[in-house]
């Protein structure tokens, strides 16, 4: 059932997915907010198959914040940017150069705000970061970044980079920390099994500005890993109970 269910999302994400990005091209040439209209909705249709045609749902804990601070998000699947998206008010996103090239996508990610980096630029790459996301935060966006720069399966050592402590310090903004548990949902090759249950994003106590960038560190991975290492045992037994672990 699990297989048949996930086959059928597939068979709902490629036509959408296909035809909202075409019919959204116009957007390309106009102003950013009917881009990031277009990217939500794709969003929305993306979550209403998971619900209706994988049974998988998700919940909301926490309140997400609007503007004004940086956002560190545990990262697991290709939900976790559906859903963050789909959650926050028009968030610009740290995210890898070569994402941007992908036709559609691409074009759209970049028309609706985002900031990429060549991970292989260093210190350079840092600095150039930095001022892309103060220039997002002039414009009143919130600024989102996987602080540990790629995906995670559930329970992998955490391995924080760099970049996140730059932009607290440069930005001297708060960082909220974000939880959640979609790796043990949205599994197997590329992504393509959907396990039933509901994925848990969870909001966490935002960490203040000033701290030196040792306690920063500390602070926020002992805060994303421990609320991580609670939801992804609630969510084990969750599919414990579907008999799909």
């Amino acid at each position: 059932m699990i297989l048949f269910r996930s086959i059928l999302f597939l068979l709902w994400f490629v036509p959408v997915t296909i035809v909202i990005f075409i019919a959204a091209l116009p957007t390309l040439v106009l102003p950013r907010g009917a881009a990031v209209y277009a990217s939500r909705t794709w969003s929305r249709a993306i979550v209403w198959g998971l619900k209706h045609l994988a049974n998988l749902d998700f919940e909301l804990r926490g309140q997400p914040p609007t503007t004004g601070v940086l956002i560190a998000s545990k990262h697991m699947s290709f939900w976790d940017s559906i859903a963050l998206y789909l959650v926050l008010d028009g968030p610009e996103a740290v995210v890898k150069r070569e994402l941007t090239r992908i036709p559609f996508y691409g074009w759209y990610i970049r028309k609706a705000g985002v900031i990429a980096i060549d991970r292989g630029g260093h210190a350079s790459a840092l600095r150039k970061m930095a001022a892309e996301a103060r220039a997002a935060m002039a414009r009143g966006h919130a600024v989102m970044i996987f602080p540990e720069g790629t995906r995670k399966d559930p329970g992998a050592a955490p391995d924080y980079k760099p970049g996140v402590a730059a932009l607290y310090g440069q930005l001297d903004v708060a960082c909220v920390p974000v939880a959640l548990n979609s790796g043990l949902f949205w599994t197997g090759p590329l992504g393509v099994i959907k396990k039933p249950g509901k994925i848990v994003m969870e909001f966490l106590e935002p960490v203040p500005p000033g701290l030196k960038r040792p306690e920063f560190m500390a602070t926020l991975q002992d805060r994303i890993e421990s609320a991580t290492a609670k939801l992804v045992a609630e969510g084990r037994e969750i599919l414990a109970r579907e008999g799909a672990l």
